[in-house]
């Protein structure tokens, strides 16, 4: 990787250190260990921190834990994770209580590393809970703080490696072209779905209501989402483009946020994050120009380096081939993964789909006995009942909660769901018995094909 604002030599003293553009294996090495000015990380800190609290605090007061953690029956678990369970009222409680305290230390750079790692703990927890609950946003937030452990970045800290530097920038930038990348399909780009539909239900928004009921706006910000998306990191790397590439980031983030927000805190963390992008002293030059008698010195950058810690760089090397490979694992599945959700989260499909479903199940008693119908929504909250309605996973366990509640017995289910303006139809074959079905990695093949579109 390299650095456009950096020139070939190695590291020298001065205000930042660079990774050169072209290297051997070694130099390349070295270069990751030089000191750079650790300003730029400080605010990636502070900033994450700051709005991790605010998020904390906002799900609280919005009664969140209750609704979501403490008032249900049943929770749908993710594969792997079945044992973890919602702790009682009290303990729900101070678990959000010390993630808020957590997310202020990490802000604040004190106790930095047992703060962030405790936090990434809590929040993690939290969100395996529940699978109904999942947000791109809260797995970015789970996957930039286990990162965070790695980063040298206690408030008394002035230099860090450049491979910390990078690092960030690589997770962001991740985000940013998976997200374009899962543009990339006809619904999105030939018929500009689902924006056609959540545009027109915008038509009273302020200013540009108007102009969102026009299909022609759909077509515009669907392409225009896409090269966005794969283009923001590599502009934002540039020195030339990244003023340009920074304020569309905050255009894009900013219309987006306000246009649909259910997306909740993930554009304003987007666009906090994309400032790791800038030189990593782009603080103290600001600082330096707002108040230039109280902006400390720039530290002194030596020509000695980080120390080389093997253990550390193999579980980085690990990080980041997990994050290459789960947006990818999708393409190991077939037809339309949009439609029978296989390797659809932790993906950076961001804003893909439009569904609604129905579930009703078909419940035989053993030994060919009578057949009852189950609706599943009367025993789950709305949120839950929703997301279930048209994610086979979550279908699949319901049906085994069910078979548990009557040993022997066969669960079937009709599942009728419209997806990106299609009309109705079957997502899970009715005669499998999904009681005999496993959940896994493997593909599903009592999941339906997607229905073509009209």
């Amino acid at each position: 990787m390299s650095d456009p604002d950096r020139s070939p030599p190695a590291p020298v003293s001065g205000p930042q250190a660079h990774v050169p553009n072209a290297m051997s294996p070694g130099t390349f090495a070295r270069a990751l260990l030089a000191p750079v000015d650790a300003a730029g990380l400080h605010a990636f800190r502070i900033g994450f921190g700051l709005l991790m609290f605010a998020g904390t605090v906002r799900f609280a007061a919005r009664g969140w834990i209750h609704q979501l953690y403490v008032d249900p029956t049943w929770h749908f678990h993710y594969w792997g994770f079945e044992w973890l369970a919602p702790l009682p009222e009290a303990g729900m409680i101070a678990v959000f209580v010390a993630q808020g305290l957590c997310a202020l230390l990490v802000a604040a750079g004190v106790a930095y590393r047992p703060a962030i790692a405790l936090f990434f703990v809590l929040f993690t927890y939290v969100e395996l809970l529940d699978k109904a609950t999942y947000l791109n946003h809260y797995y970015f937030v789970s996957v930039v703080a286990l990162l965070m452990i790695a980063l040298p970045l206690d408030r008394r800290t002035t230099v860090a490696p450049t491979w910390a530097l990078w690092a960030v920038r690589l997770q962001v930038g991740l985000v940013y072209f998976f997200a374009g990348l899962a543009k990339l399909r006809p619904d999105w780009l030939l018929h500009a779905q689902p924006l056609k539909l959540w545009l027109a239900a915008r038509a009273d928004f302020p200013l540009i209501g108007g102009l969102l009921r026009r299909p022609e706006a759909a077509y515009l910000m669907s392409w225009g989402g896409a090269v966005f998306d794969l283009s923001a990191p590599f502009l934002l790397l540039h020195p030339r483009t990244r003023p340009f590439a920074y304020a569309g980031v905050l255009v894009f983030h900013g219309l987006t946020g306000a246009l649909f927000p259910a997306i909740g805190m993930f554009p304003w963390l987007m666009a906090a994050a994309a400032l790791v992008f800038f030189p990593p002293d782009w603080p103290r030059r600001l600082w330096r120009r707002l108040s230039p008698r109280t902006c400390p010195p720039a530290p002194v950058l030596s020509n000695t380096s980080f120390p080389a810690r093997p253990l550390l760089l193999a579980a980085l090397a690990l990080h980041f081939a997990v994050q290459l490979a789960l947006p990818l694992r999708r393409f190991a599945y077939p037809g339309d993964t949009a439609w029978t959700e296989e390797g659809y989260r932790f993906a950076w499909q961001v804003m893909l789909v439009e569904k609604v479903g129905s579930v009703v199940y078909r419940v035989r008693d053993p030994g060919g006995g009578r057949e009852r119908l189950v609706d599943p929504e009367p025993a789950l909250t709305a949120q839950q009942a929703k997301q279930m309605a048209f994610q086979p996973d979550m279908i699949l366990e319901y049906a085994h909660h069910l078979a548990a509640r009557s040993p022997g017995a066969e669960v079937r289910a009709d599942v009728f769901v419209t997806y990106n303006g299609r009309p109705a139809a079957r997502l899970v074959d009715p005669d499998v018995d999904l009681a005999r079905e496993r959940d896994g990695l493997r593909p599903k093949p009592w999941i339906l094909p997607a229905p073509p579109r009209p």
